[in-house]
């Protein structure tokens, strides 16, 4: 569906609403076509901000990735994708990143309507998925394979093959941005791909099953399966025709499916987990009040459900009362309001399982003497509304503190030196992202290197693009999204090794 005007307010939105909903495509795309489930089963998504049912959707299970799997196995054996020209599938890929712009409204309006994120918030999104699928084709005939140094007598060869079948499981908060940094890599290297998105959000990535049937991908090449983790990840994660699985989401899950690769075939699997991001401000820094509010965005972008959130904040205790101050006063321009308005900051959580999840960590950090400076306490009326709540006094044997809460919780820390902030900082299970604050080049340089942290981001939070390899350490996980990095962890090292004595 597109839109001869792109909406500009609530009422457009709601008006696009209104005529898309009742023509969601809700079954599944398994070997180039829509089906339903094999068990006729089907799973009920819901608006959070509203409690209101979308659609039910094609509840997949076993039977269907087997079907799956056996159509995406046969479609890398015929190599309609795996051995078409380099340049062929990059203009595929290109096509469908042109369909995907074309749709776009209508792709972050059925993210918003299934997650509650805000439709502005949403639009970025599309922007970082289009532009994935755009950066991974573009790469397909830039990536070189390499010849081996050797004497007269032989020539060596090292090559990149596709691995062949990927299963690709994405969460729910960035539900069509991680499917696209999941799918474009795999895709480029000419892997066939098998979807299952998270039975939170599933409608984004079926309208993209739609659009990339229509760009040319051949059958079998990319299919999706919405379903549970517990039915249909599972099976994907199991299956021993699946030679690679590709995951977002908790660290609990991240380590079952290590498990699941171990009990099946030894896939490779690359993990993007959970985060409890330090957010290290020190006095030196310039500016305190763009400061502030950057920390404040840092983690209740999104409604905090973001797995880099900065939500750790270490400020230096010279300028600590200061500056909580000033974020408080940011978080109240950054209330919840109705996702369809494009003025709202935050919207509503997932589902009613996440809202009661943070507001227990919320009471939580109030039972251990956390002092709360802002929000605390649910929004009344209908949908999953948590305003910015910040706490001070935090330490790190507090649960807030060390747990991932995945909500707009921000907890506070004090910290008299760079040492202390460092070991603060590092004294955590995950290692996602860290963000450090600081005018002083030296003192940037020493602590961005001894941050345990996959990424750094130094008087910013959550920069970057394309170009750059998103991915943690720690139980934080393994593998890295976007760049030539994830390329390559989607395709085979294969050597040639011929001897020229004759």
């Amino acid at each position: 569906m597109t839109t001869s005007k792109r909406p500009q307010n609530r009422a457009d939105w709601q008006a696009l609403a209104e005529t898309l909903i009742p023509s969601l495509e809700t079954r599944a795309f398994i070997d180039d076509a829509f089906v339903d489930a094999a068990s006729g089963e089907t799973l009920e998504t819901l608006n959070p901000a509203s409690g209101e049912t979308l659609a039910h959707v094609a509840s997949c299970d076993a039977a269907d990735a087997e079907l799956a799997v056996a159509a995406a196995r046969a479609a890398h054996a015929r190599g309609d994708w795996a051995r078409l020209a380099p340049a062929k599938r990059k203009r595929v890929l290109l096509r469908l990143a042109e369909l995907m712009e074309a749709h776009k409204d209508e792709l972050a309006l059925l993210d918003t309507l299934d997650m509650g994120k805000p439709v502005s918030s949403s639009l970025g999104d599309m922007a970082g998925a289009i532009g994935s699928i755009r950066h991974q084709a573009e790469s397909i005939d830039k990536v070189y394979g390499e010849v081996a140094p050797t004497g007269d007598d032989s020539l060596g060869l090292v090559l990149r093959e596709p691995l062949g079948v990927v299963a690709s499981i994405v969460p729910w908060n960035f539900p069509l941005m991680m499917t696209a940094w999941k799918i474009a890599p795999a895709l480029a290297a000419g892997n066939c791909v098998i979807l299952k998105p998270s039975e939170k959000s599933p409608l984004s990535a079926l309208r993209l099953a739609g659009l990339a049937k229509e760009a040319g991908l051949p059958r079998g090449v990319f299919q999706v399966l919405p379903g549970y983790g517990h039915t249909a990840g599972k099976a994907l994660a199991l299956s021993m025709e699946v030679d690679c699985l590709s995951f977002t989401g908790s660290t609990q899950v991240g380590k079952q499916l290590m498990q699941y690769a171990g009990q099946s075939n030894l896939k490779r699997v690359y993990l993007e987990c959970g985060g409890k991001s330090p957010n290290i401000v020190f006095a030196d820094c310039k500016n305190l009040d763009k400061v502030a509010k950057r920390a404040a965005a840092a983690i209740f972008h999104n409604q905090g459900e973001v797995c880099i959130a900065g939500s750790r904040l270490l400020v230096e205790n010279s300028i600590r009362e200061a500056f909580v101050d000033k974020v408080v006063e940011a978080a109240k321009a950054m209330q919840p309001g109705n996702p369809l308005d494009p003025e709202s900051f935050m919207g509503a959580m997932v589902d009613e399982t996440q809202y009661r999840r943070v507001l227990d960590y919320i009471a939580k950090g109030r039972e251990e003497g956390a002092q709360l400076r802002a929000g605390g306490a649910s929004l009344e009326g209908p949908g999953y509304f948590i305003p910015p709540t910040v706490f001070d006094g935090v330490t790190p044997a507090m649960t807030i503190g060390r747990e991932e809460i995945f909500g707009p919780v921000l907890s506070v820390f004090g910290f008299d030196s760079e040492e202390e902030a460092v070991a603060m900082a590092n004294d955590s299970d995950y290692g996602l992202a860290a963000g450090l604050w600081s005018q002083d080049i030296d003192r940037i340089m020493r602590v961005s290197r001894r941050l345990h942290s996959g990424q750094v981001f130094v008087n910013n939070w959550a920069g970057g693009d394309q170009t750059v390899p998103f991915g943690g350490v720690k139980q934080s996980g393994n593998g890295r999204d976007k760049s030539h990095h994830s390329l390559a962890e989607y395709t085979e090292l294969k050597t040639v090794w011929m001897s020229l004595q004759g």
